[in-house]
């Protein structure tokens, strides 16, 4: 049994969506003050909190890695863990962009994160490959495995980085297309079990990310696209809030974080481009949903984490 002192040894993967939820939302909240009549100083205070809560889970896993490299493979057994392994180099990734409200600029962190999410990416293709037949099956928590690169124009074109942010959003298009074709598909033949039902509202992300991708890199029709696609799939999440929740909280709803992020960070940005009412209308009804909601799984994660009940709960290895 492990003491609280040793918790490290067993660091989830599954904690690191949340951090890239907690990342987006305090993100959101920093570029929402150019825009609502509320102080910036919350947004900073919040990316100063969600950058430690990164870092310090970014520290006890790759802790972890150091004295048993080996445990990484045995992660990613678990499709959720796969998707949290993912999730690391994508928060690194987002921790550029939060370290540029605040003056500082690291290109070297950003390209950091992009490196690192291709070794990841490589790592939890292996293990599909090898892992039994039933682990090759669609799924959402795949977008994160195989999508995340969208993630990089976020920080990637404000440090300059156009043409690789542009390659990135390609290079993420293409499993997108097969894994939502794919995982569409299976949802006609059989739905979710209720534990997994949260992890559909996944797909917000990478549709959101595309949205702003495509509007930073001035490719309006496929903004314009992209952002109708991720408005269509909100409205129909909230519709089902109730059957998506019916199972009651489990570290699975980690998988809303990132996602309502993303999609306050898209409304943010529709205002830029004068979509007006309807973008500040979502806007605020997403701030004041969303917020509660994330602050809320943050606190749950933590306190299971504290127990040692995330790591237990998420089949996370031990070092």
């Amino acid at each position: 049994m492990l003491t609280k002192q040793h918790l490290w040894r067993r660091t989830p993967p599954a904690i690191f969506p949340v951090a890239l939820g907690f990342m987006g939302l305090a993100l959101a909240w920093r570029n929402a003050a150019g825009v609502l009549p509320i102080p910036e100083e919350i947004g900073d205070l919040m990316l100063g909190l969600s950058t430690a809560f990164f870092l310090f889970f970014a520290a006890s896993y790759i802790a972890k890695v150091l004295v048993r490299p080996s445990v990484v493979l045995e992660d990613l057994k678990v499709p959720p863990a796969r998707a949290g392994v993912a999730a690391f180099p994508m928060s690194i990734m987002l921790l550029a962009a939060a370290l540029l409200p605040l003056g500082v600029s690291v290109p070297q962190v950003w390209w950091t994160g992009v490196v690192f999410y291709y070794i990841a990416t490589g790592l939890v293709a292996w293990s599909i490959i090898t892992g039994p037949p039933e682990a090759r099956m669609f799924s959402p928590f795949q977008y994160l495995a195989f999508v995340g690169p969208v993630v990089g124009p976020i920080a990637g074109i404000p440090l300059g980085y156009v043409t690789a942010s542009y390659w990135l959003t390609l290079a993420a298009l293409i499993p997108y297309v097969f894994i939502t074709v794919g995982y569409f598909a299976k949802l006609l033949r059989v739905r979710p079990p209720v534990q997994l039902r949260p992890s559909l509202v996944i797909v917000l992300a990478p549709t959101g990310l595309f949205a702003l991708s495509f509007g930073q890199l001035g490719v309006g029709w496929a903004f314009d696209l992209f952002y109708w696609a991720a408005m269509g799939i909100a409205g129909i999440l909230l519709f089902f809030a109730l059957w998506l929740t019916k199972g009651g909280w489990t570290p699975i709803w980690g998988s809303f974080t990132f996602p309502t992020a993303v999609f306050l960070n898209l409304q943010i940005y529709a205002l830029s481009q004068g979509m007006g009412v309807i973008a500040m209308t979502t806007l605020v009804a997403g701030m004041l949903i969303g917020t509660p909601l994330i602050l809320y799984i943050i606190w749950m994660t933590a306190k299971l984490w504290i127990r040692g009940d995330l790591a237990k709960n998420t089949g996370a290895a031990v070092a």
